[in-house]
């Protein structure tokens, strides 16, 4: 992740490298959302694990807005788009609504994270994890149609050969089939670590573009 936001300022666009670091970049976005259905499976409690989202998603939106150079009202960072799919994937297990609620109350999901980062994809996937978590293959075909048909196809169609690297997303195949869904160790600086991250390398590049560059 680190190195595929810092293309955006020290690698030159169009470059082997570039693309090279975007492809690989594609891991990214897939296993985060992996790892939010995967813990909404093991948490204790959900409301404390979705407010803990909302409060990063709030950290990270200017630091993001700041070093893309993006309106701070017309866009915002990935962490919206993981708190919606967390929020998604809560109803989507609700067992008071019916099939129609449900279907409204996500399609509001993906439309709420439409100016974020990942958007509806990241929602999607996130529910599409956490529905077929116990159905391996179900779960990959759902991953891949959402991919090809929300993400490869729209880019290739705009931007051509120039945004192939967007195939790599399909290497997060390999990481689902040898996850062994054991929780790891409960570790305070290990959770924190994974939330702090985010803002926390984004800022960093900010300083590093602004006075190095």
């Amino acid at each position: 992740m680190f190195f595929d936001h810092a293309t955006l300022a020290f690698i030159p666009e169009g470059t082997p490298l570039n693309w090279s670091v975007h492809f690989f970049g594609r891991l990214a976005a897939p296993l985060i959302c992996y790892l939010i259905a995967e813990g909404y499976h093991y948490t204790s409690n959900k409301k404390a694990y979705t407010k803990r989202l909302f409060l990063f998603a709030l950290i990270s939106h200017f630091p993001y807005v700041l070093y893309y150079n993006l309106s701070i009202w017309k866009a915002t960072s990935v962490m919206w788009s993981l708190t919606l799919g967390l929020i998604a994937l809560t109803i989507a297990n609700h067992k008071k609504l019916n099939l129609y609620a449900k279907s409204a109350l996500i399609l509001a999901c993906c439309l709420a994270a439409y100016t974020a980062n990942w958007n509806y994809i990241a929602v999607l996937w996130i529910v599409s994890f956490g529905v077929f978590r116990d159905q391996f293959d179900k779960k990959v075909v759902a991953y891949v149609a959402i991919g090809f048909f929300l993400y490869v196809l729209p880019g290739i169609q705009e931007y051509g050969a120039a945004v192939s690297y967007r195939f790599g997303f399909l290497m997060a195949i390999v990481f689902f089939y040898l996850y062994n869904r054991q929780p790891g160790k409960r570790n305070a600086f290990i959770k924190w670590s994974f939330y702090w991250f985010y803002p926390a390398h984004l800022v960093l590049l900010l300083l590093l573009s602004t006075f190095f560059l």
